[in-house]
């Protein structure tokens, strides 16, 4: 089978570097890869003429559109059976095409996504944060396991879908703000076999502090509600436990200082909830450095997602009223 590689990139040339050596060393050959600069002010088009001789691969310069309508641009140029969406700040293992293609046989899927894990060379910080981002403990942990609840719903930074349901469904419809969580749902709607490819994975960087971790999530916490707006039953009670854990957080503060008797006791439940993700990490990470940056990642990650959350939802009340 024959696959395209749709990677959008928006002012990182570095990024698309360290992407495009990983794609030289996959065991499976038979794809190529299609770049679109997304407006960008620092371009890319040196770094893929570095890789000309060594991969199948189309580079495109446009206008600025967002990451969703620039992966359509790249499907209409693309030549494969299947399109593989990733991010451009992703690190793809040797297997990742080989695996792909061997499952696809077996299952069959017409979409299918995979999930992502910290690379070696990565930063304390990345590596906290990738904990946060895929831990049981915080929202990262209801996706890319195989005890997913429901229909596996594919994410685009490590993402793939057939051309049949590439040209039934038109690709993304909107660009940002939850682009590929609607992109999934609809896909589903059509009827088309989904599925996670846990072996399937990716090295993904995310941010790189925590100041960008934070506007990341809370971006996150926006897009949620803007899915709302398209799919109304969409929203579930397990996208509002960060919007719990924000309001709960000043009323945990004041109970520290005003409060005795039974209602003391509810003062434990944040430390205790930052002990659980101390030790989790350092099951996962056994580094002190790494754990105590993933504990606080994590009450990063829910706090700003809840108010990107509150923030959006506040936005649809105004213009209701």
């Amino acid at each position: 089978m024959d696959y395209s590689v749709i990677v959008p990139v928006y002012n990182r040339p570095d990024e698309i570097d360290e992407l495009l050596q990983s794609l030289t060393k996959q065991t499976y050959k038979i794809f190529e890869v299609v770049i679109v600069e997304d407006g960008s002010d620092l371009r890319c088009d040196h770094i893929v003429e570095k890789y000309s001789e060594q991969l199948v691969i189309q580079y495109y310069y446009k206008q600025n559109s967002g990451q969703g309508f620039s992966r359509n641009f790249g499907f209409k140029k693309a030549k494969g059976d299947y399109f593989i969406v990733f991010d451009s700040d992703c690190l793809i293992p040797s297997h990742y095409f080989e695996t792909v293609n061997r499952e696809l046989a077996f299952h069959g899927y017409d979409a299918w996504g995979g999930p992502d894990r910290a690379h070696s060379s990565f930063t304390s910080i990345q590596k906290a944060i990738s904990y946060s981002m895929t831990s049981f403990f915080t929202t990262g942990g209801i996706r890319g396991k195989k005890n997913h609840i429901g229909t596996f719903h594919p994410r685009s930074f490590n993402m793939g879908i057939s051309r049949d349901v590439y040209e039934k469904t038109g690709g993304y419809r909107i660009t940002r703000m939850g682009e590929d969580i609607e992109f999934s749902l609809r896909i589903i709607q059509n009827g088309f076999k989904t599925g996670l490819i846990e072996d399937a994975y990716v090295y993904h960087k995310r941010r790189t502090d925590f100041k960008q971790f934070y506007r990341q999530l809370h971006f996150f916490g926006r897009a949620r509600i803007n899915i709302k707006r398209f799919y109304p039953d969409e929203l579930k009670l397990v996208h509002l436990l960060p919007v719990f854990f924000v309001i709960g957080l000043p009323l945990f503060i004041i109970l520290t200082v005003v409060t005795t008797g039974f209602l003391s006791k509810l003062i434990l439940l944040y430390p205790a909830y930052a002990v659980v993700l101390f030790i989790d990490a350092f099951r996962t990470e056994r580094n002190i450095k790494i754990s105590l940056l993933g504990m606080i990642a994590g009450f990063i990650q829910l706090t700003a997602y809840g108010i990107g959350f509150l923030k959006e939802l506040s936005e649809d009340y105004k213009k209701s009223t």
